[in-house]
């Protein structure tokens, strides 16, 4: 499975539907979805593929500067994007892990294991699962010279780390959420019940001694049947407010305190077959959550699936802080056998409005107004499919995340897609710059800022 770990980790849920959906839907296996491979208002303006040294599965983004970095299975590339048209590899870094989840503080990268190795660092072979001395966590290297990325230490965690998201702390430390699930009594490292987090805390002067400092249990009562630990956490440091996508369970949690998060809200939806991620309107007063129903691996975007299944979520948070469902969102240009489903996305930083730019593997890159979130609508994509134009490599993107002024897609296989929006409605968004991006870490965005 793309984003599932290897250790048995698909839900029941999930499990009984792939089951059924790996084969061809009769009805659109071979219907192009649409009649063009993107809308009037997004145009692809570059594309890097993948190096040949880091050459794996493509995972996650964080963005510093003018740099992007691509997380892969096999270690991580920066991109130079200070002329987003014509984007150029600086340096590729391979160290196996698996996953390769991102996040970038300063000149600090932290990137995620969650794959077995025989040591910590980047050239240690692999080890199976149930190898009690195999190293599974987070590495962290520092990115200060771009062209010359250096290996600083790694820490381990429990089942190691699927995702992780950076939490800032005060000047002196600053802290990693990892996530990680599906543990087994025969894995060593990964002993059930794993209803927890590890938190890491990294001093700033001194990050070579980060080490965990809690694994706080989220699920005092075990959660959903199919909940044994959480696939990501998105943070807004500014409102002291975490969202949890927890496999069989939504949460919200109160981060006052970083290092010690409270679970405040727990929601379950028996249309959801795996909680993947989170992300909160700019006001906090929405959050979407994403099912990546199927595992990453089956094609979900068709009329049988339905367009409750496999869709977005989105959940008005009330002022006593309960979440009420608001409404679905899923594709409806459908996919036939490829594989499609929601996957990461986030905020294009319109002020006072929400729109949201999101990957669906082969469903392509779509722009999402939600601005009424009882009603939902796709207003437009980019889904390149040789079955439209035979010219052009299918995409696969894992992830799109708008970054002052364009749209960065990691693509398992395309590499890294640059889009350009031209839709009017999300012009004030070309106003708004950050310095530095991690998606899971969410900024207070305003007009020029």
């Amino acid at each position: 499975m793309r984003t599932l770990a290897r250790r048995a980790a698909v839900p029941f849920a999930a499990l009984a539907l792939l089951v059924g959906l790996t084969s061809p839907t009769s009805a659109y296996a071979d219907t192009p979805p649409v009649d063009e491979v993107s809308s009037d208002n997004v145009e692809l303006v570059a594309n890097v593929p993948k190096p040949e040294a880091v050459s794996n599965t493509n995972s996650d983004l964080a963005f510093t500067g003018d740099y992007v970095i691509g997380g892969n299975y096999d270690g991580f590339v920066i991109y130079d994007v200070s002329e987003p048209e014509d984007p150029r590899i600086v340096s590729e870094v391979l160290c196996p892990g698996g996953q390769g989840d991102v996040s970038v503080s300063g000149d600090l990268l932290y990137f995620a294991v969650d794959y077995p190795r025989a040591g910590e660092d980047c050239g240690a072979p692999a080890v199976p699962t149930t190898d009690p001395n195999g190293f599974e966590g987070v590495r962290i290297f520092d990115i200060s010279d771009k062209s010359a990325p250096e290996y600083v230490s790694a820490v381990a965690t429990d089942c190691g780390s699927h995702t992780l998201t950076l939490v800032p702390g005060d000047d002196e430390r600053e802290y990693v959420y990892v996530s990680s699930y599906s543990p087994s009594a025969s894995f060593p490292n990964c002993q059930p019940p794993h209803d927890k987090i590890s938190i890491i805390e990294v001093p700033l002067e001194d990050p070579a001694s980060a080490e965990v400092v809690d694994a706080p249990v989220l699920f005092p009562d075990g959660g959903h049947r199919t909940t044994t630990g959480c696939h990501d956490i998105t943070v807004y440091p500014a409102k002291d407010l975490a969202a949890g996508a927890c496999m069989g369970d939504g949460i919200l949690m109160d981060i006052s305190d970083p290092a010690a998060p409270v679970v405040t809200e727990v929601v379950q939806d028996t249309n959801f077959a795996f909680w993947h991620s989170a992300t909160f309107t700019n006001d906090a007063s929405t959050v979407i959550f994403t099912d990546e129903l199927g595992g990453g691996g089956a094609p979900t975007c068709t009329e049988e699936i339905g367009p409750e299944r496999g869709a977005n979520a989105i959940y008005k948070l009330e002022r006593d802080g309960s979440l009420t469902f608001q409404s679905y969102f899923k594709i409806d240009r459908h996919q036939g056998d490829q594989v499609c489903v929601a996957h990461n996305g986030s905020l294009i930083p319109v002020p006072g409005q929400n729109f949201f730019v999101q990957s669906w593997y082969q469903g392509g890159v779509s722009v999402i107004d939600f601005n009424d979130p009882t009603n939902p609508r796709e207003i437009g994509y980019f889904d390149a499919d040789s079955r439209v134009d035979g010219e052009v490599q299918d995409n696969d993107t894992w992830s799109a995340y708008y970054y002052n002024g364009h749209v960065y897609s990691s693509d398992i296989d395309r590499g890294l897609d640059v889009l350009k929006l031209t839709e009017p409605r999300l012009r004030p968004a070309e106003r708004v710059t950050y310095d530095e991006f991690n998606p899971q870490t969410q900024p207070v965005y305003r007009p020029g800022r």
